[in-house]
C-alpha cells in the first residue's frame, strides 16, 4: 500500500551515480522507503541502471557532466552536458512532482539537486566520507538535510540540518554464507581467502601487486576483483581467482574472506567495519583523489580497526608481508572491530525523506 498524504501517494525521487558506490547505497535507502514511490534518476550512461534494474525500481537517464578539480579542455563539454541535464531535470520534476528528492552524490545528482531547488522540492543529501564530494560540496546550497557517515564531517556555513546517520548498507550483505563462497572457488579444506578489491571500477595497482604477489602466499586462495576489462592476459596462477565484477554472491565471498584488502572508499570501508573483516586498506593517493580515502583510512587506523598501506609502499613483497601480519593479527584486531556500531543507517536517512514529505 502507498504511503498518502492529503489523499495523494508520496513520490520521492533518488538520484546518485558516477560509480557504484554512490547508487548501492542509495537502493539501500530505497528498501527503507516501502509504501512510497520511488524513480531513480542516473545519467545515460547506462552504470546506474545496470545496477538499479535487478530492484525493480523506475529509471529515468540524464545527461551528466564529470565535474573535475582541475583544467581540461573536457570541461567545457562537460558545463554544456550539465546544463542539459538541469533542463531535463527541470522537466522530469515538473511532470513527476515528488515530494522529496533524495542525493547521493556523483556528477550526475548536482543537476537534479538544482532543478529540485528551482521546483522549491526540499532535498535530503548523503554524504559517505568524512570531507565532502564535490557534487554535494556544489549542492550544499541547495539542501534541506544534510546526512554524514562520519560524525567528525562540519561542512562550512551549512544553514540546513545536519544529521549523523552512518553509511547506509545493503542488508544482504551481512546474511552471506561463508562456505557457500567457498564452493564458489572450488577451495581446498584448510586454504585461507585473501579477497582483494579495488572496488567497482578496479585498481591497477593492486591488481599488479596481488598478481605479483599471488607465488609469495602459500596457504592462500587469491580472490582479485579486478575492474571490468581489466583482468589479466594470462591464466591466473593456480591458488588464484580473477573476476572483473561480482553481480551475485557478493555477500557470500565477503563472508567467506580471512582478510580483505580494498581501496578505502567509505562505502567499501564501512562494509567492512560491519562484518568485522580484518582488514588492509591501499587508499587511493592525493594524486587521483580529493583525499578523501586518505582520510577515511586514517580514520580506520586511528581506532585500531585496519591496517594502510600507502600505495607509494605497495609492492608483492610488502603486500603479503602485510596480509600474513594481519592474519597473525586477526584476533585482537576482530576484538577492536566488536567495538564498532553502525546505526540502521538506511532507516534514519529514511526517516528524514519520510519527514520531509509530511508522513
Amino acid at each position: 500500500m502507498l504511503l498518502e498524504t492529503g489523499g495523494l501517494a508520496v513520490k520521492v525521487l533518488i538520484t546518485g551515480g558516477g560509480s557504484g558506490g554512490h547508487v548501492t547505497p542509495a537502493l539501500a535507502v530505497a528498501s527503507e522507503l516501502a509504501g512510497c514511490e520511488l524513480l531513480f534518476v542516473g545519467s545515460n550512461s547506462g552504470l546506474e541502471e545496470r545496477i538499479v534494474q535487478p530492484s525493480g525500481l523506475r529509471y529515468r537517464g540524464i545527461s551528466a557532466g564529470k565535474l573535475r578539480r582541475y583544467f581540461s579542455w573536457h570541461n567545457v563539454v562537460d558545463v554544456l552536458r550539465v546544463l542539459l541535464g538541469i533542463l531535463q531535470a527541470l522537466v522530469l520534476i515538473g511532470r513527476e512532482r515528488p515530494a522529496v528528492v533524495f542525493s547521493k552524490g556523483g556528477f550526475v545528482a548536482f543537476p537534479v539537486v538544482f532543478a529540485a531547488w528551482l521546483w522549491r522540492v526540499p532535498v535530503v543529501a548523503h554524504e559517505s566520507d568524512a570531507t565532502l564530494g564535490l557534487a554535494n560540496r556544489l549542492s550544499l546550497p541547495f539542501v534541506k538535510t544534510l546526512c554524514v557517515s562520519f560524525a567528525q564531517t562540519q561542512p562550512a556555513r551549512f544553514a540546513g540540518r545536519l544529521v549523523h546517520t552512518g553509511a547506509p548498507l545493503r542488508g544482504e550483505l551481512l546474511a552471506g554464507d561463508a562456505q557457500a563462497g567457498r564452493r564458489r572457488l572450488g577451495m581446498e579444506p584448510g586454504t585461507r581467502l585473501l579477497l582483494v578489491t579495488g572496488g567497482s571500477l578496479g585498481a591497477e595497482a593492486l591488481n599488479a601487486a596481488t598478481r605479483a604477489a599471488s607465488s609469495l602466499l602459500d596457504g592462500w586462495h587469491l580472490l582479485l576483483i579486478c575492474g571490468a576489462g581489466k583482468r589479466a592476459d594470462a591464466a591466473p596462477d593456480a591458488g588464484m581467482t580473477e573476476l572483473e565484477y561480482v553481480a551475485e554472491g557478493w555477500a557470500d565471498l565477503l563472508a567467506a574472506a580471512d582478510v580483505v584488502v580494498s581501496r578505502a572508499g567509505s562505502n567499501a570501508l564501512f562494509e567492512l567495519l560491519a562484518l568485522r573483516k580484518p582488514t588492509l586498506l591501499v587508499p587511493l593517493p592525493s594524486a587521483g583523489s580529493r583525499g578523501d580515502q586518505l582520510d577515511n583510512a586514517a580514520y580506520a587506523e586511528r581506532q585500531g580497526y585496519a591496517r594502510v598501506l600507502q600505495q607509494a609502499d605497495l609492492n608483492a613483497r610488502r603486500l603479503a608481508d602485510e596480509v600474513n601480519r594481519i592474519a597473525d593479527d586477526a584476533p585482537e584486531l576482530r576484538e577492536r572491530l566488536a567495538t564498532f556500531e553502525l546505526p540502521n543507517s538506511a532507516a534514519l536517512i529514511a526517516a528524514e525523506i519520510k519527514g520531509l514529505a509530511g508522513v
